[in-house]
């Protein structure tokens, strides 16, 4: 499997593509990254060094890989953060080139707005231009519960509203909807859930809510979810692989007081997840 992935890419840590590529390596993916940024670190330390990546030469990149006549055996085009506005006719613009070399590509869109404790923290322009331009040209999506409700100006929290969002946002366009961060006020304590649905049903996964936050953990699961659901078209086996190996990924970071992801500790549990967890269909 060959994933063209256009996101962010930091030096220090592991964000964006930073995060996404060695878990998809490791499970044997052929990942071609295309950086839309190269800071030093996240943002969240409120100090950063380098370039955003103009969406010029990220287009220029996108070009030359196409001229080596690769475009037909990508499987699928990914993307998370979208930093400047006009990354987005970039990331379509390449979507179409794939898809007119290879008709079984898929396009999978990490929608990064924001979430419920923060609010949205991306440019102004970004939210409406994901939500009426690039969510609809995906086949595949990954918001937060928080996100989801933005995208579909609702404000899902229970099970049920959850669902009927994710089947709002269905109607716009992509047919698999993957909800991370669920919290519904009937949940256990210090629990936190992740929702998948698509055209043969849905299905829900709860976890034990770790204390922590974890810059880049969205972009892993994007990119895990999408590898697995691409190879096996199964939402619940794609959804099982996912959260055991992002949970074990959280629990050794939680377990070694630094800030950053774990990444290259916590390899086993992608390419070997203990799929610890029950995935119950509720639908």
């Amino acid at each position: 499997m060959q994933i063209l992935s256009i996101q962010s890419a930091v030096a220090y840590g592991h964000v964006g593509n930073s995060a996404a590529v060695f878990p998809l390596q490791r499970i044997g993916v052929d990942v071609l990254p295309v950086y839309t940024v190269n800071f030093s670190n996240h943002t969240g330390y409120g100090a950063w060094r380098g370039p955003m990546i103009s969406p010029d030469d990220v287009r220029d990149v996108i070009t030359g890989i196409a001229e080596r006549g690769v475009l037909g055996q990508i499987d699928a085009v990914l993307s998370g953060y979208q930093g400047d506005t006009g990354i987005a006719d970039v990331i379509l613009e390449a979507v179409a080139q794939v898809k007119a070399a290879n008709p079984a590509a898929v396009y999978a869109c990490d929608p990064v707005m924001g979430n419920a404790e923060s609010g949205c923290f991306v440019a102004p322009a970004i939210p409406d231009l994901l939500r009426e331009k690039v969510v609809p040209a995906a086949d595949i999506i990954t918001p937060n519960q928080f996100e989801l409700g933005y995208l579909t100006g609702t404000e899902p929290d229970t099970l049920e509203s959850t669902l009927a969002a994710a089947d709002a946002v269905r109607a716009l366009g992509p047919r698999t909807v993957l909800v991370t961060s669920v919290e519904r006020p009937d949940r256990p304590a210090d629990t936190i859930e992740m929702l998948a649905v698509d055209d043969a049903g849905a299905w829900i996964v709860r976890t034990p809510l770790l204390p922590l936050k974890a810059n880049g953990s969205g972009d892993v699961t994007a990119a895990l979810f999408t590898a697995h659901y691409v190879q096996g078209r199964d939402a619940a086996a794609a959804l099982a692989r996912t959260v055991s190996s992002v949970f074990d990924l959280l629990e050794r970071t939680h377990a070694s007081g630094q800030r950053e992801l774990q990444l290259v500790a916590a390899q086993e549990s992608y390419a070997h997840p203990r799929m610890q967890f029950e995935v119950a269909q509720v639908r």
